[in-house]
């Protein structure tokens, strides 16, 4: 091995290594001595890690570390830290915890009495763009599970644009029950199975998911409240029989547009959440002004937390998000693979999860009919408040308009499928915005169509008729190249 791509760090306690990777680099980095953690998750010793895929992450010590790096990227070392600020916010949570679980089997507790509420943590991460919302949920979500009495918080995404567990174009819920890994801003949750067999923990992972089909919240704020609070009623379900879920807690990681509401819906999406997952804490990360305005809109029914934005965020522009977004569309079907530096081996990875796993979808030929097609709204909604004086929709935010496959300006071509869950068979009444308060059970893409024919070509992530199935489209596009 090249004596010149390996260098060593040694790091001293309350202190981080933060690292920027460039476009089709990848970074190994492997613990030599010490304790160490990645947002949260710790770290083993002696074990390499792996990185690509343009991440930004941070190595951080509580009492002191050595780190052996092969190809660093953009790097350096910093003593200013907001791990302590997340270290003091996770003993606050894991008190309610405790006291939850104890209410929850009527067993009085030492502390009561002591001003904690009996009631686990529901915690609402809000900030502006760029402040570390998702790293914020998932330090605390981590530190959760490395705990040791057997919590299983449940992890919720509302920002459409993150993709979460699965694609871009979803809001999503999942109980966590093991570190969340970071090798790629691909997953940044972590990542499920596919097209693949279960073979990690974090391939376990079963979110539920619902489809807004877009990026940005805005563009149908009407269907983006109503994702949210069904994704709120899937969460008390799951929680219904399950007491130790329940008082593990909720934590929802929001996009930065809710923090920037304006016109007459000011902070409807914020108020759609508390109300769904019934918050009863709200982090603002990184923007006083906003902490003071969520004080006082919501301060009677929830606490608000001003936690301090870490100096290690780094500032990502559309282009960056882009190229995330067709990453991990094409991780869901082909799978997540790492190519790492000279002298790695390829099955190197955090505990918890495969850095190369590959995945075979399958291309296939259907017809226009065999798929029902909706498009929610007709497309990306302009804010009421811009329509003419007086003037008054065609097609409301929720209306599911059918598209043709056989009309030429479709949009299919190139388009993102969410596949719908079929409808429980004990309802039988079936109501026109049914397929709005439907999960999601996997992703197509249309590749190709054959007007003449009359037949599309999908790419799915694995096998299955699709016959009489119903998908929705939105504005997501992705080319396999």
């Amino acid at each position: 091995m090249d004596a010149g791509l390996v260098k060593e760090w040694q790091l001293d306690p309350e202190s981080e290594y933060r690292f920027e990777l460039d476009p089709g680099e990848s970074l190994a980095i492997k613990l030599i001595s010490g304790k160490a953690e990645i947002f949260g998750a710790e770290i083993g010793e002696g074990v390499t890690y792996l990185f690509d895929s343009e991440c930004r992450a941070a190595v951080f010590t509580w009492h002191g570390c050595e780190l052996e790096m092969r190809k660093p990227s953009t790097e350096y070392v910093s003593d200013e830290t907001t791990m302590a600020v997340y270290m003091n916010l996770h003993h606050a949570f894991e008190q309610m915890r405790v006291k939850a679980l104890s209410a929850s089997r009527n067993s009085p507790t030492r502390d009561d009495g002591d001003g904690v509420p009996s009631e686990p943590p529901r915690v609402l991460i809000m900030g502006p763009d760029n402040a570390g919302k998702t790293t914020a949920c998932k330090i605390l979500t981590n530190y959760v599970v490395r705990a040791g009495q057997g919590w299983r918080p449940m992890c919720v995404n509302v920002d459409p644009g993150e993709g979460a567990w699965t694609v871009p174009g979803t809001i999503s819920a999942c109980s966590v029950d093991a570190p969340l890994p970071t090798s790629s801003p691909a997953s940044p949750l972590g990542s499920t199975s596919t097209s693949a067999p279960t073979i990690s923990s974090s391939s376990a992972l079963v979110p539920a998911v619902y489809w807004f089909g877009h990026s940005e919240p805005r563009q149908n704020i009407l269907l983006m409240e109503r994702l949210i609070r069904n994704l709120g009623d899937n969460v008390n379900s799951r929680h219904y029989n399950d007491p130790i879920g329940r008082c593990s807690g909720i934590i929802v990681d929001t996009p930065s547009s809710f923090a920037t509401s304006t016109g007459e819906k000011k902070y409807a999406l914020v108020k759609a959440c508390i109300e769904a997952f019934q918050i009863n804490v709200v982090l603002v990360v990184g923007h006083e002004k906003l902490a003071v305005e969520m004080q006082r809109t919501f301060g009677q029914t929830v606490n608000v937390v001003k936690v301090p934005k870490s100096g290690g965020v780094v500032d990502l522009d559309l282009a960056y998000r882009d190229r995330v977004h067709k990453l991990q569309v094409h991780n869901y079907m082909y799978g997540h693979h790492i190519a790492p530096p000279p002298g790695v081996p390829s099955t190197s990875g955090e505990d918890g999860e495969v850095t190369d796993m590959h995945l075979a979808p399958l291309s296939a030929s259907i017809n226009f009919d065999d798929l029902t097609i909706y498009r929610i709204g007709g497309g990306v909604m302009a804010p009421s408040s811009a329509l003419p004086v007086g003037a008054a929709r065609t097609i409301s935010e929720l209306q599911p308009v059918p598209v043709d496959p056989s009309q030429k300006g479709s949009g299919l071509l190139n388009a993102v499928l969410a596949l719908l869950s079929p409808p429980a068979s004990d309802e039988n009444e079936r109501y026109d915005e049914e397929v709005l308060d439907l999960t999601v059970s996997g992703f197509l893409v249309v590749n190709a169509l054959d007007f003449h024919n009359k037949k599309m070509t999908v790419l799915a992530p694995g096998q299955g008729s699709l016959v009489g199935r119903t998908c929705l489209v939105g504005s997501f596009e992705w080319q396999d190249q």
